[in-house]
């Protein structure tokens, strides 16, 4: 990729560390300005740092996605420190407690749905909001997971709110298409992430396992997705809408 997003301005949530951090150095090196959102204040400034040292443009704002008022100060940011937004990774989300549908919790479910699925909700509805208003277009593109496309065993609750994402992503792309703003969905396989191989340690066996679940058999890296996040903002994309597009190694297909 060269200049996908060249003069563009970004926002990535989740950019403290793995695919978000990733995706926040992908746009930054295909050319554009990028707003880094985490709750970890202490990585997301890294991230910015890091983008800096590179030679872009980056600044940081504290956001749990799940806070209206948060969501909204964020977009606000990239108007303030840019004069306008172009497109975003609404990446944050997290796993939450792994549990079986019998014996999952409230708390779990509510946990996953206020972060993986009404925080992607806020975060489209105020990118979507600022994009209406400069009048221009630009596009969102919201991390969902292979889990947004099949079951996945102990993970009912951040299955069901990723596969929310996927029906958010669909509506955002049918109401705004009249305002040429693009809406779509990654879906990552298993990420070499740092959180996920610290949480299968030494577990051979479940590595073995996520790993023959792809095709390629391996894991995907952060930088993978990232790439995919940034084409598809970029107009090389300019005709892809409304889709759930998976990075996965192959898991869609197997």
């Amino acid at each position: 990729m060269s200049g996908l997003v060249a003069g563009k301005v970004a926002i990535v949530t989740g950019a403290g560390s793995g695919i978000g951090r990733a995706s926040a150095l992908a746009f930054m090196r295909e050319g554009a300005k990028v707003v880094v959102s985490d709750l970890n204040d202490v990585a997301g400034k890294e991230t910015a740092q890091l983008i800096k040292d590179a030679g872009g443009e980056a600044v940081f704002q504290h956001c749990d996605i799940a806070d209206e008022a948060q969501v909204e100060a964020l977009v606000a940011k990239a108007v303030d420190a840019f004069g306008r937004l172009d497109c975003a990774h609404n990446n944050a989300g997290a796993p939450g407690e792994g549990a079986s549908i019998v014996n999952d919790t409230v708390e779990n479910f509510d946990f996953n749905y206020a972060v993986n699925l009404k925080g992607a909700w806020l975060s489209m509805k105020y990118v979507a909001r600022q994009l209406i208003a400069q009048g221009d277009g630009g596009a969102i593109v919201t991390t969902s997971s292979f889990a947004g496309l099949e079951g996945v065993r102990n993970s009912g609750a951040y299955v069901a709110a990723k596969h929310g994402v996927i029906g958010l992503t669909k509506t955002g792309a049918i109401e705004l298409a009249s305002k040429n703003i693009r809406v779509n969905a990654v879906c990552p396989g298993p990420i070499g992430t740092a959180l996920l191989m610290s949480a299968i340690g030494d577990n051979d066996a479940a590595r073995d396992h996520m790993e023959k679940m792809t095709l390629l058999r391996r894991f995907g890296e952060p930088g993978e997705i990232a790439n995919a996040a940034v084409w598809l903002c970029s107009d090389q994309a300019s005709y892809v809408t409304g889709v759930a597009f998976p990075v996965d190694g192959g898991m869609a297909a197997a």
